[in-house]
């Protein structure tokens, strides 16, 4: 559409896309499109008006001049003195023909230059028509009408032509009336929606004011009670998004805070066992000081990874990113590997059960893997030497799919189930040693996926039973859709 441009040449401003410059084009757009549709409109009805006296007045004139129209023995004669002859080619502004044409067509008086009418068409007698005619390359208006004659072949035809001259000029004021004011008004009309837009908008101005004097910190809703109707929907959802970002920027601080305050353990225990390590001159103690620092900075390394992955789970750019579909199967096959080796170190029989049929989903594979990960890694950790860890994937009821770890550890009270996704918390008197970040990042990762994360005492016996259960033919969140 035309009025669909990168900049609109009615705006105020010089902006792209701007709301003002878009309204004010759709009110003005039809009206400048139809004011050109309203000039023709009115010259072709200032010309149809301008016939109406003129038509009258040349029927008049064919009327009188047919009275004097005589047949004698078959003779046409005009009767018409020498002086009303003068006066029919005479007008003010134009020129004025007339003619009269016998039974067989033949020119009894008048003008030969005016076209004939058509013999055949079907006139009632005495009533006069009009038509537009061209003589000598100048438009002229026709009125004509066949008058009976004694013979009954043929009629008698008496024909008046004016040029258009009055008529135009009867046109044009026509015309030049109706315009002239529509100069002033449609420029007045323009000034006035310009200036009418211009105050429906200022509440939307005003709200920009209001918006821009806010302090950085300030996440308060918006009030909307002066909001119009058209704008408060948009305000709601984004007062509904600042709750979302102070929501998110609460979790932040919490988990800047959790992360400064579990880092400095055993940062602590490093330097203590550093300052130690260097007053020691016996190589045996000295020795056994490395092995403790080598013990603390690991379990600070391992610490870190768990920040950094909790972080990564709660990051909306990877929530998005790396989506595809991921084999339950091969994922619980290489994560089962990745801890063999601590699970022998610990004398725990890791084991792996599959699905009789492969088990595909939609997300990330860095996050599911990490998931899965943590479950094991947190029920090898809670298991006692001797024990048994099993890893799981299989379908559940209307095609769901379900990873499992079950172990044969410590377990967890029904009272604490719910408490341990929290972040940093753990089981008192487990003396296992954790960051109490595990279960939070599975959990982070599941919702991120739309799955459920369940505890349940284990069925066999003594330990937990950890259920992750994905939902059927899951959509993609709108996090990841939008950006596929």
């Amino acid at each position: 559409m035309f009025i669909k441009r990168t900049r609109s040449l009615l705006s105020p401003s010089s902006e792209l896309n701007s709301l003002f410059g878009e309204i004010l084009d759709w009110l003005l757009a039809p009206l400048l499109f139809l004011w050109p549709i309203t000039i023709v409109l009115t010259y072709h009805l200032a010309n149809k008006i301008a016939d109406i006296p003129y038509d009258q007045s040349l029927a008049d004139n064919v009327k009188a001049l047919s009275r004097q129209v005589r047949t004698t023995d078959g003779r046409v004669q005009l009767k018409l003195p020498a002086p009303a002859r003068t006066l029919l080619h005479v007008g003010e502004e134009d020129t004025v023909y007339y003619q009269v044409l016998g039974t067989r067509g033949e020119l009894v008086s008048g003008d030969k230059e005016i076209p004939k009418p058509d013999p055949t068409a079907s006139s009632p007698p005495e009533e006069v028509f009009f038509r537009n005619e061209e003589i000598q390359g100048e438009d002229v208006r026709v009125a004509w009408q066949y008058l009976p004659s004694e013979q009954k072949a043929g009629r008698i035809a008496v024909q008046v032509a004016e040029t258009r001259g009055k008529r135009a000029a009867l046109a044009r004021k026509i015309v030049s009336g109706v315009l002239l004011p529509q100069f002033i008004i449609i420029p007045l009309a323009v000034a006035l929606v310009y200036l009418g837009l211009g105050r429906g908008i200022a509440p939307l101005q005003r709200l920009k004011r209001l918006i821009e004097t806010r302090r950085p910190t300030d996440l308060a809703p918006i009030g909307v009670e002066d909001i119009p109707d058209e704008v408060r929907p948009l305000i709601l959802a984004f007062n509904d998004m600042m709750a979302r970002l102070e929501q998110t920027l609460n979790a932040q601080q919490r988990f800047i805070g959790d992360a400064a305050h579990q880092m400095r353990t055993p940062l602590t225990g490093l330097m203590m066992q550093a300052e130690v390590a260097l007053e020691e001159t016996d190589p045996a103690q000295v020795h056994a000081c490395l092995e403790r620092i080598s013990s603390s900075a690991l379990r600070a390394a391992h610490l870190i990874n768990q920040l950094l992955a909790l972080a990564r789970a709660e990051s909306s750019f990877e929530q998005i990113h790396a989506v595809a579909d991921v084999d339950l199967e091969q994922l619980g096959q290489e994560v089962v590997t990745d801890l063999t080796p601590s699970a022998m170190a610990r004398h725990i029989d890791l084991g792996y059960e599959g699905s009789e049929s492969p088990l595909t989903i939609q997300g990330n594979p860095l996050l599911l893997k990490e998931m899965a990960k943590n479950l094991l890694d947190n029920a090898i950790k809670y298991t006692p030497p001797g024990g048994t860890v099993t890893l799981s994937i299989r379908s559940g009821e209307d095609g769901a799919s379900i990873l499992e770890v079950e172990d044969t550890g410590i377990g967890i009270a029904e009272g604490e189930r719910e408490r341990v996704f929290e972040r940093f918390y753990r089981v008192l008197g487990s003396g296992a040693e954790g960051s109490g970040l595990g279960l939070a990042i599975v959990s982070e990762i599941a919702e991120v996926h739309q799955a459920t994360v369940n505890l349940s005492p284990n069925p066999a016996g003594a330990g937990t039973l950890a259920q992750v259960v994905f939902p059927p033919k899951r959509p993609v969140p709108p996090s990841i859709a939008s950006q596929e």
